[in-house]
């Protein structure tokens, strides 16, 4: 069936109509904030107050000279102009009786920490911190690249048991470029206070493929490029208005020495986990607990349900700062 010529009229609607339908996504890149010239750095910063922190970050947000800072004794971290601080050159041995650089620092034996040895390399299994101090856990969950929307639901019925819980969110570049809403609804449950999120790096790209040995898969695959697996995602999640914590997750929580010490050099503390839900006993007090909510993982977050509600998760949820002593 052949269709009428459009009278010009008809032209001008269907012309709005396209142009509605891209305007928020026009809007949404307007919205978003312009970082360049972003790069490691490591200063003492002291603030117009007297207060000190330690920049690990230098860039342009939206033309004005920012830096990236953690509070060397809470491990909070906050974006500040740097106008407004004195930040002067330092290094590791001027700041090494912070808490910040003590939580840095490879923690000697760690007999529990799970190993693998393969092609001749030690591969730390539970990368990082695996367990946190004192009573209660700490929630965390993974958010790698993913074709499945985020679950709002499970997020929603963590903020109503526990309103305001703390949790940890380990961010891929390639999921938060690919669930811009996800994303933009995490935040406002944020600016709420509904949740208190903590922005963890889990890498840009997330490399991973199915039937390669750890050894040779995750960020350990040949050709992989630390840095910009770090910072990428750094960078994005700024420009979407979230400031990253001091701590990043290895995709897989597998690493070896190389690759932490290089984390460790750019001032970034490893997040393992003890108690991943589907892979390992049930938590205890202290225990890192690593869920994923990007849709991949539906069965880690039904025990993790069945878990509270039998009363099973050491409480209260506590923020992943407070986790290293």
């Amino acid at each position: 069936m052949r269709h009428p010529p459009r009278s010009n009229a008809t032209i001008s609607f269907w012309a709005l109509a396209a142009l509605a339908a891209i305007a928020p996504r026009v809007e949404a890149r307007e919205a978003a904030r312009r970082v360049a010239d972003y790069r490691p750095v490591f200063l003492e910063c002291h603030g117009p107050s007297g207060e000190t922190r330690l920049a690990i970050r230098r860039m342009r947000l939206d033309g004005e000279r920012i830096a990236l800072t953690v509070d060397p004794a809470t491990l909070e971290t906050s974006l500040e102009p740097e106008s407004a601080w004195r930040c002067l050159e330092t290094t590791e041995e001027a700041q090494q009786e912070t808490r910040f650089m003590r939580a840095l620092r490879p923690r000697p034996g760690a007999p529990d920490e799970p190993r693998l040895v393969a092609s001749g390399r030690s591969l730390s299994i539970s990368a990082g911190l695996g367990h946190g101090a004192g009573a209660g856990s700490y929630l965390t969950g993974d958010l790698c690249p993913s074709r499945r929307p985020l679950d709002r639901d499970f997020l929603r019925s963590l903020a109503d048991v526990a309103p305001g819980a703390p949790l940890a969110l380990s961010v891929s570049g390639l999921w938060l470029e690919r669930h811009g809403a996800d994303f933009d609804w995490l935040m406002s449950e944020a600016a709420s206070g509904s949740l208190r999120i903590a922005w963890v790096g889990h890498s840009y790209s997330h490399p991973y493929a199915p039937r390669l040995a750890d050894a040779q898969n995750y960020l350990l695959r040949p050709g992989v490029d630390l840095d910009a697996e770090i910072l990428r995602v750094e960078k994005l999640l700024i420009e979407r208005g979230a400031t990253p914590s001091a701590f990043f997750r290895f995709p897989g929580l597998v690493a070896d020495a190389r690759l932490m010490e290089k984390l460790r050099r750019r001032h970034l503390i490893a997040l393992g986990a003890d108690a991943w839900l589907v892979l390992s006993p049930a938590p205890r007090d202290g225990s890192i607990v690593l869920v994923h909510p990007n849709g991949n993982e539906p069965a880690g977050l039904r025990l993790f349900s069945r878990l509270l509600e039998q009363g099973r998760l050491p409480l209260p949820f506590r923020r992943i700062e407070e986790a290293p002593e």
